[in-house]
């Protein structure tokens, strides 16, 4: 799985929030980022920020490709397919 840094993104939000004197808080970030970072990453990054004015290294999962219902049904009944087959493999050898 590929991932995105967004630590320095998450610094630039909270340094625009607190040079406007307001205080950060989860929704304030969330609403002030250009990416859906998870509610725990921002809670800890907000935590390092009031402790110390430093935003620890965060990764999110990188958006990965969007495939249509059929494409994403295909793929699956492959994947079915293959497990089914391992296992019938498997069950053979350890009779």
């Amino acid at each position: 799985m590929q991932t995105q840094n967004v630590t320095e993104e998450l610094h630039n939000v909270l340094s625009a929030i607190t040079a406007e004197g307001k205080e950060p808080s989860v929704a304030l970030v969330k609403s002030r980022l250009s990416m859906s970072v998870p509610m725990p990453a921002i809670i800890k990054t907000i935590k390092s920020w009031k402790s110390s004015n430093k935003v620890p290294k965060v990764e999110i999962a990188s958006p990965g490709q969007s495939f249509s219902s059929e494409e994403r049904i295909v793929q699956l009944e492959q994947q079915v397919k293959n497990l089914t087959e391992r296992l019938i493999r498997l069950e053979r050898t350890s009779i």
